[in-house]
């Protein structure tokens, strides 16, 4: 059994990591910005404030394992490198012995600002003298029906042309586990969905789950962010582990209560 801290455990990501490490038995402390708990009883969820060196110290103590999941989506001082700086700083103070950290497909490649500060984040880790390992993986299906909601909300849904590989954050969230409770594996391979989907087509089925009625028009984009995901520098085509599709999440969704 190990002792495995998940910052931002209470995110989307970080439950699903929790639920995975507390069903193999392992010690979790879930690092959270509230004193929201754990859907598991078994975890210990710690307040912190990550600015606060002594705060994450402390949380970090006698950790086998920290998998790295908070985030903030900002591309400014103070987001996600200066948060990672300072887990980084924390995890050395306390001798992490694997310090395991989620980021995305492309961030090499495709110049968006927060794409910019994932890849300046993978760096520190590579750079900071602990043990790591980091696992880059396509778009999670939330994000994608986020995005369609936002898309398909006028009369006339304007959605760029471009596909996705939507991955279901729970296969995710116990390939991390995983990555945790072995020995330091570095950049491992990529991690995307089951199938490669047109994003127009996404939208229809997403207007035909929710009984939404607009047409559905496909556009061309400009510029270089746009251009990286015309060439699928965000896609994983060889490495396609996930196993549930976007059909079946969406599903799924629609039968949930709200």
């Amino acid at each position: 059994m190990s002792t495995v801290v998940v910052t931002g455990g209470t995110g989307t990501l970080g439950r699903e990591v929790v639920r995975h490490l507390v069903e193999d038995g392992h010690d979790v402390v879930v690092t959270s910005r509230s004193a929201t708990p754990s859907v598991w009883d078994s975890a210990r969820t710690v307040q912190v404030d990550y600015r606060s060196p002594g705060t994450l110290r402390t949380a970090f103590e006698g950790a086998d394992a920290i998998v790295h999941c908070a985030t903030r989506v900002s591309g400014r001082r103070g987001g996600d490198v200066d948060l990672t700086g300072r887990v980084l700083d924390a995890a050395r103070h306390t001798g992490c012995g694997n310090l395991v950290y989620i980021s995305i497909v492309g961030v090499d490649r495709i110049p968006l600002r927060y794409y910019r500060t994932k890849i300046e984040a993978e760096r520190l880790i590579e750079d900071s003298g602990l043990p790591w390992t980091i696992l880059r993986t396509t778009q999670f299906h939330q994000l994608v029906i986020r995005l369609l909601n936002a898309l398909t909300r006028p009369p006339l849904a304007l959605v760029p042309d471009l596909s996705v590989q939507p991955i279901a954050a729970a296969e995710v969230g116990a390939r991390l586990a995983e990555l945790a409770t072995a020995r330091p594996a570095g950049r491992v391979p990529d991690m995307g969905g089951p199938e490669i989907l047109a994003v127009p087509d996404l939208a229809r089925r997403y207007l035909e789950a929710i009984g939404r009625h607009r047409l559905v028009r496909p556009i061309r984009l400009f510029g270089s962010v746009y251009k990286g995901f015309r060439a699928g520098h965000h896609l994983a085509p060889a490495n396609a582990s996930g196993t549930i599709t976007f059909q079946e999440y969406l599903n799924a969704r629609m039968r949930s209560p709200r």
